[in-house]
């Protein structure tokens, strides 16, 4: 190469620099951690479609789902394939939703979001749309002594997800297993999940209680001691937003979300978030 070629190519790279051009960031654990928990904290408003698979008792369930939620304060409305309808607008209504059934007898009630009707065959409550259960896995509990399981996630590669680019972040935790737990007062099962991460429904379903159980003091109930054995969440790589949750216990596959037409931080207007809104049946 001449020397006036090499002197306008240094040339050329620092009025790169003189531009602000950098190196793209390489990709870490920590950094993809950070920015993906950014990204879920920071999110004013949500638009997705989730298709959703879940295990009950035993047999796979699957929903596909319109949301639209804005937060602070929480307003949220889903319509799923069946044409079922919830409506949730924090401090309204008794702090309970609409729900219409789109069944006999077709009439909108007002239903508590955590209580029995409304979280029957279903891992989640309505108050973890979105990816509020991708949250509380990667940051965890203030009530949890052991936090393997949220440090056991890793960085794994990039991959490609409905054509879009995207990283892989993926925990492998051979130790999941049931344990023996015995509340010293009286305990939620909202509760005990919270102290061990694992999520509400597989205490519910191991130990045969309902949605909103207490276990007494002394009582012996079998807890998972994590979320899962391995958990794979696939983050786009311009938004840092997760397009894609897959979760795997003793049994197999537990729980999948695929997120798709995702629209973060854009407006939505106060109507879409009222009864008799054009196109709603609530």
């Amino acid at each position: 190469m001449s020397s006036s070629l090499l002197r306008f190519t240094a040339g050329f790279a620092l009025l790169g620099i003189a531009l602000g051009a950098a190196p793209a960031e390489k990709m870490t654990t920590a950094v993809l951690v950070s920015r993906l928990s950014y990204s879920i904290d920071h999110l004013k408003t949500l638009r997705c479609t989730v298709k959703a698979q879940e295990r009950i008792d035993g047999t796979y369930q699957q929903a596909r789902t319109q949301m639209k939620i804005a937060y602070s304060p929480l307003r949220l409305y889903l319509r799923n394939q069946k044409g079922v309808e919830v409506l949730y607008v924090a401090g309204q209504n008794d702090n309970e939703a609409y729900v219409y059934p789109n069944s006999f007898p077709y009439v909108t009630v007002s239903l508590d979001p955590n209580g029995t009707l409304m979280r029957r065959n279903q891992h989640h409550s309505v108050f973890q749309a979105g990816f509020g259960t991708i949250a509380d896995l990667l940051h965890g509990s203030a009530q949890r002594t052991d936090h393997s399981f949220e440090r056991s996630f890793r960085y794994a590669g990039d991959t490609t997800v409905a054509g879009r680019p995207g990283y892989i972040l993926r925990s492998d935790f051979p130790q999941f297993r049931y344990v023996t737990y015995k509340p010293t007062k009286a305990e939620t099962v909202a509760q005990i999940a919270d102290k061990f991460g694992c999520g509400e429904y597989r205490i519910l379903e191991r130990n045969s209680l309902s949605h909103g159980a207490t276990v007494p003091a002394g009582k012996a109930v079998q807890v998972p001691n994590s979320y899962g054995r391995r958990t794979i969440v696939c983050v786009d790589q311009a938004t840092f937003l997760p397009t894609l949750v897959q979760v795997h216990d003793d049994k197999g596959l537990f729980e999948k979300f695929e997120f798709s037409d995702v629209v973060a931080n854009q407006p939505i207007a106060p109507a879409e978030f009222q009864k008799g809104y054009k196109g709603y049946k609530i």
